[in-house]
């Protein structure tokens, strides 16, 4: 197998390395182009925040080539596409070959090698990453396959293993606690106070739950209106956002800087006038946005980082010991996998074999071809294939089912069917032989 993988990742380098070689669509083009001329017959590239890898089939010229010098064409590549100045340490990569480099994919694909376990975005981005490669004609069969292979992995992982379930970041720790409280959350009205980072993830995760409406607000209004903009609901102004409090069942608050922007008072005033139906406050903010003394207001639930971080680290705990679950169906799939491609270096010859016996009854047929009327040449075209197919069905299933044996064993049977038959020798039999 011909097949390698290269790259860093969170867990061999730092985010200043992975900052140097992270590619746009535009870079990752200009390098795949560049790896199609040098050492792979096929390659794609996987570039996100967290990982920059290689996957690449070695053109016959570089199979036996040693790691440092494919090392070297695929660092010589990122220079050139990134621009980079100075040298790629080569103790942040690794290098891997064979079975080895489809392990590695497969497992990134199940999210078990993410920095966040079970990340369900790595599948997409690998996706996103392939097809990007075949939108520039560096995929081919063997990879195509992987893929194909990758993908029935992490839909194994996630259907037959826990590795993606539960919250594992605050903002969706958040979303899913309200949703677990409001089990009719389509039908609930949510104000999300602060449209930083966190409080765009929360918009999406809170749409995603089906939120029947959602009020934003925020200092500065424009950072509101783009998050309205992009995903929907109303803008509230800052200055009176307290007002929403006495319509809304859900508030998640993710505003930075000192004070509370929610006493007690403010909470108590506004629980009266809604004659304490129940409100839920999520308070996402560092320092805490709500003051702490407003969870002793009747029907009123508030919750902040400490308790939602407990449900996260639970749940990544939980997520951790489904690894080994994981893996174990990355072995199986990397055994189907293997099986495929032994099975290449048998197909060869069942084609020949067929090739060969088709050419004979072709002869044959043509012989005697002008002795029947034209419905009986039909006829005898149509019944001597299928003589044909049932004498190679056996044979056939046979030489697949032989994939199954050791390497030495496999070729031996190969070598002794092609002499059997006059089939001539197997290209790249004689490498296999030294």
């Amino acid at each position: 197998m011909n097949l390698i993988a290269s790259g860093i990742n969170h867990r061999t380098a730092p985010l200043e390395v992975r900052e140097r070689v992270w590619l746009s669509d535009t870079e990752t083009r200009k390098a795949l182009s560049l790896l199609k001329t040098g050492p792979f017959s096929e390659c794609a590239l996987v570039s996100t925040c967290n990982r920059t890898e290689i996957y690449g089939v070695l053109n016959d010229l570089s199979a036996e080539s040693e790691p440092p010098d494919v090392w070297k064409r695929m660092t010589a590549v990122l220079t050139q596409v990134k621009a980079l100045t100075g040298d790629l340490d080569p103790t942040h990569f690794y290098f891997l070959r064979s079975c080895h480099a489809a392990q590695h994919l497969f497992k990134v694909a199940t999210g078990a090698d993410s920095m966040i376990i079970g990340d369900i975005q790595v599948l997409s981005q690998i996706k996103e990453a392939f097809r990007l490669a075949d939108s520039t004609d560096a995929l081919g069969p063997f990879l195509r396959r992987l893929m194909q292979s990758a993908y029935h992995v992490a839909k194994r992982a996630r259907t037959e293993t826990m590795i993606t379930e539960g919250a594992v970041s605050v903002s969706y720790a958040a979303v899913e606690l309200a949703g677990k409280i409001f089990a009719d959350i389509a039908t609930r009205k949510a104000l999300l106070i602060g449209a930083g980072e966190t409080g765009e993830l929360t918009a999406k995760h809170l749409f995603g739950r089906g939120i029947g409406h959602l009020f934003v607000t925020n200092r500065t209004r424009s950072k509101a209106e783009q998050i309205v903009a992009s995903l929907g609901g109303t803008v509230t102004e800052f200055e009176s956002f307290q007002n929403q409090l006495d319509h809304v069942d859900i508030v998640i608050s993710s505003v930075t800087g000192p004070g509370y922007i929610l006493s007690k008072y403010n909470v108590s005033r506004s629980m009266k006038r809604r004659s304490h139906r129940p409100l839920v406050i999520i308070d996402l903010g560092m320092p805490r946005n709500i003051e702490p003394q407003s969870r002793s207001v009747e029907n009123l639930f508030l919750y902040d980082i400490d308790s939602l971080q407990n449900v996260v680290d639970q749940n990544l705990q939980r997520r951790k010991s489904e690894i080994p679950r994981v893996n174990a169906i990355v072995l199986e799939e990397l055994r189907e996998f293997s099986a495929w491609i032994k099975s290449l270096q048998i197909l060869p010859t069942i084609n020949d074999l067929r090739t060969h016996f088709e050419q004979i009854r072709a002869e044959e047929v043509a012989k005697h071809i002008n002795r029947f009327t034209e419905h009986d040449r039909e006829l005898l075209n149509l019944v001597s294939k299928r003589i044909i197919n049932k004498l190679l069905h056996t044979p056939s299933v046979e030489l697949r089912n032989n994939h199954r044996t050791g390497a030495s064993e496999r070729m031996q049977t190969v070598q002794v069917v092609r002499q059997l038959f006059g089939l001539g020798k197997l290209k790249g039999t004689e490498s296999e032989e030294k």
